[in-house]
């Protein structure tokens, strides 16, 4: 069943998108990526993280194009048989970095007390498809070999990811299915890209007004895709993979008015309908992007009530 949006968004979403709109800041498909990454830059890294972790490390690591920088966030907790979260941010294959989800990846370790491993992929266009999932499978194999200097367990293994992250986190699952490498015990989708969005009606109900549009979303798609004929691989857009049998099990979350709402509602169905355990959390009164609307100036409570839907998912599952 189709998920629904409320009658509007909630006061505090509304609020936030009529300062947004006030700004008058350039769509995304109106500059270059650099210039798109220093404007999501300006919105989304604060100076002092709200929440201290017991420690908090950057690294690099072995990647299939040179070095590749992750950020080890630890809470502190006891114990060698820990989960072990491996987070891909979002931004539409674009924009984004570790440093723009700091606040996400903070509050996810904090609140479920699992190291989590934040990997800063290849963005496009420079690092065209599959250049970032490739980086993706690298950090998933290192932080597999690692678990035990993080003093977790190698057989809990989390991908999570949000937006282009939910899209690799679940392309990486399919992939290590196919193809072998380190087991993943459970996904944590939040309001992934994987099917044909543009054929849904939350595209059309939501492509406008709610901060992601539809010309932000085929600005992404130019850029990450190299050659048109990557938009069929399976591994670009998972739900036009025949069968998602034996993927690990995942919780799936989805925002009222987000264009994705129908597309992570869609990936539910299927994931159901191949015998894949799956928990659905929808907010019907918020925007995509509020997972991670955590701290001022926009620290919306129906973020921390998402948070913690997922760490209790987590909680089942692992522990």
């Amino acid at each position: 069943m189709t998920p629904d949006s409320a009658a509007e968004p909630h006061p505090d979403v509304q609020a936030f998108l009529e300062l947004y709109e006030s700004l008058d800041t350039p769509s995304f498909d109106e500059v270059s990526p650099e210039e798109a990454r220093r404007m999501f830059d300006e919105m989304q890294v604060t100076e002092e993280p709200d929440i201290e972790l017991e420690s908090v490390e950057d690294r690099t690591i072995d990647g299939p194009h040179g070095d590749l920088p992750i950020r080890i966030y630890d809470p502190g907790t006891e114990g060698e048989d820990r989960p072990l979260l491996l987070y891909i941010h979002g931004g539409g294959w674009v924009i984004g970095s570790i440093d723009t989800h700091d606040g996400t990846c903070r509050k996810l370790a904090a609140d479920s007390g699992y190291p989590v491993v934040s990997v800063d992929y290849g963005l496009a266009p420079e690092h065209p498809f599959p250049g970032g999932l490739r980086d993706c499978y690298a950090a998933l194999e290192w932080v597999a070999d690692a678990a035990d200097e993080l003093n977790a367990d190698p057989g809990k293994l989390v991908v999570a990811g949000d937006s282009a992250g939910g899209n690799l986190a679940t392309g990486l699952s399919l992939f290590v299915r196919d193809h072998g490498g380190p087991e993943i015990a459970y996904q944590l989708l939040i309001y992934p890209s994987t099917g044909k969005v543009t054929e849904t009606d939350a595209y059309e109900e939501n492509g406008e007004g709610y901060m992601l549009t539809n010309d932000d979303m085929a600005w992404f798609r130019d850029h990450r895709f190299e050659r048109e004929m990557d938009q069929g691989n399976v591994y670009a857009t998972p739900q036009l993979a025949h069968d998602l049998s034996d993927l690990p099990p995942a919780t799936v979350v989805t925002a009222g008015f987000d264009p994705l709402r129908d597309d992570g509602a869609n990936l539910v169905e299927r994931l159901e309908d191949d015998g894949v355990p799956v928990e659905h959390h929808h907010y019907d009164d918020v925007i995509h992007g509020f997972f991670g609307m955590i701290s001022d100036p926009v620290d919306l409570d129906r973020a921390h009530e998402a948070h913690a839907d997922a760490v209790s998912d987590l909680e089942a599952a692992l522990e």
